[in-house]
């Protein structure tokens, strides 16, 4: 069996464009994938491309050789970023492709399944309205009516639209616009109670000072993570504003950590409780599995960063299906209407669990000329910069 072809679209999504993937093969067989990053999708478009290129001819079922062969020839030119993220998604269809030629689901390629039925927590369920307290709590409700047990939010960028405050530049915050995060998130919490989970993310977009400021006024409302309490670029700041948050505070990093390498100072440093890794920027099913594994040895739970696509949803589901430290998966809750129709089958999620099917692969195709009706928006807009 050989690759005779790799496709790609950039499809339109909720927020930003879903970067598509699909393998074709001299057998007939095929498999789908997503390499979906954002800002700048058309270059992660434009990677996927060019990786498709790199493996017409290969015996796709070999996957860790291509995936280790990607890696080292594309090293050169970063081993993050556009070209991790093709890699990401040509694995994801590499693996879906190599599933339906064995009939199996993919996550019997991955080990095996612990669960079927995988817990997920709401995101992007807060678009309705404006971003006043009561909006949030009226929205929360809502999550929790649909039977989802933990949501997460940004309580700093998203009230900050109403001051015009640009974060990824200021980096931090005045006193109303504090008072107005911690509003909020009171408001949230007394909607929806004290045992919903609830994460708090901050996208690195506070100074450390700010970062640890607004910790210890949160804390206690009660958070399940304190997400992203500064960038990925250092282990040792991580580290440094981990022993500076009040006690009982978890964190959770990974969303921009890029293969087992960018985990491993991570978790040598114990840095946080809870990782991560994007199925569709951190090396595929393939490398969040290896990740999982290594951070099942620091006793660290995983719990995918996911809003994108709905292919990614299905492969982090099934990577979360076969490891023993799964939490929660991120589902994004408010999506555009065309998400279950360029598949074949819709996306089950009922009461806040993804259900997995025992349909071969990821157990979908996707369907071309849906995708088609969807053109990617190839212009900036105000969509690219605002963060979920």
């Amino acid at each position: 069996m050989k690759i005779t072809d790799v496709r790609v679209w950039l499809v339109e999504g909720v927020k930003y464009n879903w970067t598509m993937m699909k393998v074709y093969t001299d057998t007939g067989h095929t498999g789908v994938g997503e390499a979906t990053n954002w800002p700048g999708s058309p270059i992660i478009e434009a990677a996927a491309k060019h990786i498709g290129q790199r493996v017409i001819g290969l015996d796709p079922m070999r996957t860790d050789f291509i995936w280790t062969k990607l890696y080292r020839d594309l090293n050169w030119i970063g081993p993050t970023g556009a070209s991790m993220c093709g890699i990401s998604g040509l694995d994801m269809a590499l693996l879906d492709l190599k599933a339906k030629v064995l009939q199996v689901p993919m996550y019997e390629l991955l080990g095996g399944a612990f669960r079927t039925e995988i817990l997920l927590y709401a995101n992007y369920w807060f678009t309705g309205g404006g971003h006043s307290s009561e909006d949030y709590a009226r929205q929360a409700r809502r999550v929790k009516d649909m039977g989802f047990t933990g949501l997460k939010f940004d309580p700093f960028q998203h009230t900050n639209y109403l001051y015009g405050t640009d974060l990824s530049t200021n980096l931090s915050l005045s006193r109303e616009q504090q008072d107005r995060a911690v509003a909020v998130t009171h408001a949230v919490r007394d909607a929806v109670g004290p045992d919903l989970d609830i994460m708090l993310e901050t996208h690195a977009m506070l100074n450390g000072q700010m970062a640890v400021k607004m910790a210890e006024r949160l804390a206690p409302i009660g958070m399940t993570w304190y997400e992203e309490p500064a960038g990925p670029e250092t282990a040792e700041t991580l580290l440094a504003l981990r022993r500076r948050l009040p006690g009982g505070v978890s964190i959770c990093v990974g969303e921009r950590h890029y293969t087992r390498h960018g985990f491993r100072r991570v978790l040598e440093n114990h840095i946080c409780d809870i990782i991560m890794p994007d199925i569709t920027r951190c090396g595929g099913p393939s490398e969040m599995k290896r990740i999982a594994t290594m951070a099942e040895a620091y006793n660290v739970l995983v719990a995918p960063h996911n809003p994108n696509g709905p292919l990614s949803t299905l492969a982090s589901g099934h990577v979360c299906a076969a490891i023993p430290n799964f939490f929660r998966q991120e589902f994004m809750v408010n999506d555009v209407p065309w998400r279950d129709t360029v598949l074949t089958h819709p996306i089950d999620v009922r009461q806040g669990m993804l259900h997995l099917s025992t349909r071969p692969g990821l157990g979908v195709d996707l369907i071309e000329s849906e995708m088609e009706k969807h053109p990617g928006i190839r212009e900036l807009n105000q969509r690219e910069h605002f963060y979920v």
